[in-house]
C-alpha cells in the first residue's frame, strides 16, 4: 500500500537524533518499515509519522498538540506504540479488521468447539493466544459424534469443498472438520480440494511473508482428525485438546514469518498435561513444542511435586498461574480493581485477560526519562493512543464485545533494570495518576474506564532499539557481540562489510552468513550473573506492587542448587504477591556463533573503532530477535 497518503501535516524536527543502539535501526528496519509508494521503505520518522497520523484518526483521536508530543517521544526513544501498531497502523490491514491487527496477543477458554477455530483465526492474524485447558473447562465439550469421519483431501472434481487461499478458507475448513464431530446434521468425511492454494514460497500480502503452500494445511487437517477419530464416543481430554492447539500452530508458522504464540493452562494435577512436554521420556509429538505451558496455582501449598519434575533438567519447567490473585487486585494489595472474569493470559503472561479479549500495549524506555512528570506525559500519550484502538471494530464480534467492555491495556517499561533508582521510584506514583487521567478521559469522552493500565512485558525486540535491558530482565553482560543472521545473497551483507562488521557464513550453511555487531549496556545495568533466582523474585515482587496491574512478565533463570530456597521462598511469598511466573534452568550455549557473547571493554572498543553505525539502508531484510525474549512471541 502507499503509506505516504494522507499524512498529518507534521513539523520537521531535524534537531532531533534518534538514540539507536549498534543494532537499532537495523532491527527497526528488519521489523517494522514498509514500503513506500515509491519503492523505497520508510525510514523510522516515516513510520512515526505514519502512527501518528493513524492516532489522530482512531475512534477516540488524540489531540494535534499530543500528535506533535508523541512523535518527539517516539523519534527520542523516550516510548513508543506496540509493535503491532508500529507495523500495522495507518494501513488498510485496520480499516479492514480493526482491533484483530493490532492487538498483540489473545486469549480463550476451550469449553466449546468454536474455541479452536477462533484460535486459528487469530494465530493466522499473527496474534498469540493464550487459552485454558483446565478440565472444568473442556470437559463442557459434548462427546465426539460415533459417526465422525475424517475429512479427506480430494484435488480431483468430486470435492464438496474447494478451500479459498485465505484465512477465512482455511478456518472454514477447519470448522467443517469441528461440526462434523459435534453437529449430527453435518456431513461426514467431507471431501476437500487444495487446488487453489498458493505454492510454497508465494508471497503473502498485507501481513507479509511467504505461503506454507497446501501440505503443511493438509497434515494439520489429518493429524487433528485422527485425534478427534480416537475419541468417538467420547469426550475430548485435556491433552487432546493441547495437541489440537498446538497443530494448529504448527500449521501456521509452516512457511511464514509470523511466529505461533501459544500459553496452554491446565491443572497442576493433570499427570497428561504435565508429561506433555517430557522429551526425554520420547514418543512426544513434535508439535508440542509449540505451546509454552502453565498451570493453575492459587495455593502454592497444595502444588504436587510431580509439578517440580520438569525443573531438573529433563523436560520443561512449567510456570504458574494465580488466578485467584488475578481475579482478586490490580497491583499487590488493590481490592479496589478486581477482574473476576480473568480465566487466563496471554502467551508470555503478563496480560490478564477474560475469555475471547485481546490485549493492547505499549513501552516506555525508563532509562531514557528525565524526571517523573515526564514519565507522566510520556505514559499520558501512549494511554490516549490505547484507549483510542480498543474502541476499534473487530471481525470476531465477541471479541469485541468484551475488548470494548473492559478497554484494558498495558503500557509497559523496560530498561528497569539499567534504570536508576529515582528513576524506579517515580513508578508508583505515575500509576496513581494514570488513574486519574483514566477517570478523566473516560467521563470527557463517555467511554468505560479501563480495568487495566499497566504491565510489564518481555519487551525483546523494541528494547534493542534504544539499547536498553528488556522488561525487567537484567542484561547478558556490560559488553557483547550480537550475532544476527542474514540470507547470504541479501543486499545488507555488502552494507555491514563496508560499515566493517565481522560477516561470515554460519557453520555448515553457505545460504547464511552471520553479522557480529558490538554492544553495551549503560554502567547502571545489572548483568545476570550477580543476580540470584531470589533476586529476579524480588523485582518481580516489588513491579507487582509499585506499577502492573495485570502482571509482571519474567523468565526466573535458576541453577538446580538454587532450587530448595526457590521452593521455600514462594511458599511464604507466591500467594499474595505473584500472579504469574516462569522459570529457565541456566546453561551455557555450548555453541559456536552463539547469538550473545560477553567480551571485554577493549574488545569492545577495538571493535567500535573500527565499525560504523548503520542508521540508513536502502533495503533490509533479516532475522533478529523476536518481541519476547523466550522467543515465542509474533514477530510482528
Amino acid at each position: 500500500m502507499n503509506t505516504n497518503e494522507g499524512r498529518l501535516n507534521l513539523k520537521e524536527r531535524e534537531d532531533i537524533v534518534t538514540p539507536w543502539s549498534s543494532v537499532g535501526w537495523l532491527t527497526y528496519r528488519r521489523t517494522y518499515s514498509r514500503p513506500l509508494a515509491d519503492g523505497s521503505w520508510e525510514d523510522w520518522v516515516d513510520t512515526v509519522d505514519r502512527c501518528v497520523t493513524a492516532a489522530t484518526r482512531l475512534p477516540v483521536p488524540i489531540t494535534e498538540e499530543d500528535s506533535f508530543y508523541l512523535r518527539e517521544v517516539m523519534l527520542k526513544l523516550k516510548g513508543t506504540v506496540a509493535g503491532r501498531f508500529l507495523w500495522q497502523l495507518g494501513t488498510t490491514t485496520v480499516e479492514k479488521l480493526g482491533l484483530a491487527s493490532l492487538m498483540n496477543c489473545s486469549f480463550a477458554v476451550v469449553d466449546n468447539w468454536k474455541t479452536f477455530t477462533w484460535t486459528f483465526d487469530s494465530l493466522m492474524l499473527g496474534s498469540g493466544v493464550g487459552y485454558n485447558i483446565q478440565r472444568e473447562y473442556v470437559y463442557k465439550l459434548s462427546p465426539v459424534l460415533e459417526t465422525f469421519e475424517p475429512a479427506v483431501r480430494d484435488d480431483q472434481a468430486g470435492a464438496d469443498f474447494i478451500v479459498p487461499d485465505t484465512r477465512e478458507g482455511w478456518t472454514k475448513l477447519l470448522e467443517y472438520v469441528l461440526r462434523s464431530a459435534y453437529d449430527p446434521t453435518a456431513k461426514q468425511g467431507l471431501r476437500y480440494s487444495t487446488q487453489l492454494i498458493r505454492g510454497k514460497g508465494a508471497p503473502i500480502r498485507g501481513f507479509g511473508g511467504t505461503a506454507s503452500g497446501p501440505e503443511d494445511l493438509v497434515k494439520g487437517i489429518e493429524n487433528i482428525c485422527k485425534i478427534i477419530e480416537l475419541r468417538k464416543g467420547k469426550q475430548l481430554r485435556p491433552i487432546d485438546c493441547l495437541d489440537i492447539m498446538n497443530i494448529l500452530g504448527q500449521v501456521v508458522v509452516a512457511g511464514n514469518v509470523r511466529r505461533s504464540a501459544q500459553i496452554a493452562i491446565g491443572d497442576a494435577d493433570d499427570l497428561q498435561f504435565l508429561r506433555a512436554k517430557n522429551w526425554g521420556a520420547g514418543n512426544i509429538p513434535s508439535w508440542r513444542q509449540m505451546s509454552n505451558n502453565s498451570v493453575v496455582c492459587n495455593d502454592f501449598s497444595v502444588l504436587p511435586d510431580e509439578i517440580w519434575n520438569g525443573y531438573d533438567g529433563s523436560g520443561e519447567p512449567y510456570g504458574l498461574i494465580n488466578l485467584k490473585l488475578s481475579q482478586s487486585i490490580g497491583r499487590t494489595g488493590e481490592t479496589k480493581y478486581k477482574d473476576p472474569e480473568v480465566r487466563g493470559y496471554n502467551p508470555c503472561a503478563e496480560q490478564s485477560l477474560a475469555p475471547w479479549e485481546t490485549c493492547c500495549l505499549a513501552e516506555i524506555f525508563l532509562p531514557n526519562i528525565e524526571s517523573k512528570e515526564e514519565l507522566f506525559k510520556v505514559a499520558s500519550v501512549l494511554y490516549k493512543v490505547c484507549k483510542g484502538a480498543l474502541l476499534l471494530p473487530c471481525h470476531q464480534k465477541e471479541t469485541e464485545a468484551i475488548v470494548h467492555k473492559n478497554l484494558r491495556m498495558g503500557i509497559g517499561i523496560t530498561g528497569y533494570l539499567e534504570s536508576t533508582e529515582d528513576q524506579k521510584s517515580w513508578l508508583a506514583d505515575v500509576y496513581e495518576q494514570l488513574r486519574e487521567l483514566d477517570k478523566r478521559y473516560s467521563k470527557e469522552h463517555n467511554i468505560s474506564r479501563s480495568i487495566k493500565l499497566a504491565t510489564i512485558k518481555p519487551s525483546g525486540t523494541l528494547s534493542l532499539l534504544p539499547g536498553v535491558t528488556p522488561g525487567c530482565h537484567p542484561a547478558y553482560a556490560k559488553y557483547m557481540i550480537r550475532r544476527i543472521r542474514i540470507a547470504a545473497d541479501h543486499s545488507l551483507v555488502q552494507t555491514c562489510r563496508d560499515a566493517g562488521y565481522d560477516v561470515e557464513y554460519q557453520n555448515g550453511d553457505r545460504n547464511t552468513v552471520v553479522v557480529s555487531f558490538p554492544f553495551r549496556h549503560k554502567d547502571e545495568a545489572v548483568l545476570a550473573r550477580d543476580m540470584t533466582a531470589i533476586d529476579q523474585l524480588e523485582v518481580v515482587r516489588r513491579l507487582q506492587r509499585e506499577w502492573s496491574d495485570n502482571a509482571v512478565s519474567c523468565t526466573v533463570y535458576y541453577r538446580l542448587e538454587e532450587l530448595p530456597e526457590i521452593r521455600e521462598y514462594l511458599k511464604k511469598h507466591y500467594n499474595k504477591n505473584f500472579k504469574t511466573l516462569s522459570f529457565l534452568l541456566h546453561s551455557g550455549h555450548g555453541f559456536d556463533q552463539a547469538p550473545l557473547e560477553e567480551i571485554d571493554e577493549a574488545t569492545y572498543n577495538e571493535l567500535v573503532s573500527r565499525t560504523t553505525l548503520i542508521t540508513n539502508s536502502t533495503s533490509v531484510d533479516f532475522e533478529g530477535s523476536d518481541e519476547c525474549s523466550s522467543g515465542a512471541c509474533p514477530i510482528k
